[in-house]
């Protein structure tokens, strides 16, 4: 059989049942359009997620109060954990290769300014958050460098606090009460968002010490160490920790690093995906299904040609590949109007669902391509085989 005999061949039988080879396609192209948007949706959460982790940088380690790894038993039987000091905050800073550090406190509170009130989120910090954070002043400065035990009171506004309290006035210099205490506005922050869920423009920044004692807090929720870039991660992290211990006499506290975080983040992000991916793949299993379906039809109802292809003189294999060639088309393309209909779908969520991150990659598109093919020779096989073995006498019989 020529090239071109088999090509009209394949093409005559598509064009001849349109509705049939239509249903066919649909079925894989609807498997095709669900694995590209289910993964799109999938990598872009992903990528969002990074993205907001890494905007603060990725030389952060986080030390917190208590050990969350202790051997299956509980630090209780030994005493009572040392919670983290301001002390301890300062001693981090004289170490090598650190360029910054911050501790935090944070709570709630009722914030007063020009006869206007609202519950925001307090954090008690430093003069290095700004640094430690890479977030940005944008008008004034932020808290200064003071008396870390007995600070003046000082504070500094979200850019979400300073609209809802002074609207387009200029807000530096002037009071403003935090849990019923007095503090002089010098600094307002840039607007930086929402980062997984917690709005920073709603908020106020008050020094250290002024926030464990507003909130009646013996120890720092968190210390955050900003470290050079090229300074060997795990270096740094045992100089934190060997100091720690020194100071804490064990090691009642945790280290995690920012790579430590984002390692974790990204694995369970990866499961997501590939769920999201399998849920699509159902779709695709659907499809082939309705391809061997379709074929074994086509199959049954062209007994005759088949029988006169074989009283002609066509081989075994020509008669299998005739099939195959018929299933492989169906579903390539399927495959390329699923890829079309779900990239249009993937890029016009934002219009609709603006807060729903979509990102696809080419190599996802190359891959359902590549997989529409190979299910539609895979789901085509049986019915080809089937075809292929006809007796030429006996399918000649149904003419």
């Amino acid at each position: 059989m020529l090239t071109t005999d088999f090509i009209r061949l394949t093409n005559s039988s598509l064009i001849t049942h349109r509705m049939r080879s239509f249903l066919t396609m649909l079925g894989i192209a609807i498997g095709i359009t669900a694995v590209v948007l289910l993964t799109s949706i999938g990598e872009g959460i992903h990528r969002f997620i990074l993205q907001e982790f890494t905007q603060f940088g990725t030389t952060l380690v986080a030390i917190n109060p208590g050990k969350t790894e202790t051997m299956g038993m509980s630090m209780g039987v030994f005493g009572s954990e040392r919670p983290l000091s301001i002390e301890d905050s300062e001693a981090l800073q004289r170490l090598p290769q650190v360029q910054s550090v911050v501790g935090i406190i944070q709570g709630n509170a009722e914030v007063e300014a020009a006869r206007r009130s609202r519950r925001v989120t307090i954090y008690g910090t430093g003069s290095a958050f700004p640094e430690t954070f890479n977030m940005p002043i944008a008008l004034g400065r932020f808290l200064p460098d003071d008396d870390p035990v007995a600070p003046r009171p000082l504070a500094v506004l979200g850019s979400k606090v300073r609209q809802e309290l002074f609207g387009h006035t200029n807000p530096i210099g002037q009071k403003l009460r935090v849990g019923g205490e007095a503090y002089r506005i010098v600094g307002v922050m840039h607007s930086k968002g929402q980062v997984l869920g917690f709005d920073l423009d709603d908020t106020v920044y008050i020094p250290l010490a002024s926030g464990l004692a507003m909130f009646n807090r013996e120890g720092l929720m968190e210390i955050d160490v900003l470290y050079r870039e090229g300074a060997e991660e795990q270096r740094i992290v045992a100089s934190i920790r060997k100091l720690l211990i020194a100071r804490h006499s064990r090691e009642d506290f945790t280290i995690t690093t920012q790579q430590q975080m984002l390692d974790v983040m990204g694995s369970i992000l990866d499961v997501l995906t590939l769920a999201i991916a399998g849920i699509g793949a159902i779709s695709l299993f659907v499809g082939a299904i309705g391809i061997v379906t379709i074929m074994t039809i086509s199959v049954s109802e062209r007994r005759a040609e088949i029988g006169l292809l074989r009283a002609l003189g066509a081989t075994h294999n020509q008669v299998m590949g005739l099939f195959l060639g018929e299933a492989v088309v169906l579903s390539a393309l399927g495959g390329l109007a699923g890829l079309l209909l779900g990239m249009l779908i993937a890029h016009s969520m934002p219009l609709f669902f603006p807060q729903i991150p979509v990102h696809t990659p080419w190599l996802y598109v190359l891959l359902a391509e590549a997989s529409a093919v190979i299910i539609g020779l895979a789901a085509g096989v049986i019915p080809a085989r089937q075809a292929a073995r006809l007796n030429p006498v006996e399918a000649l019989r149904d003419e």
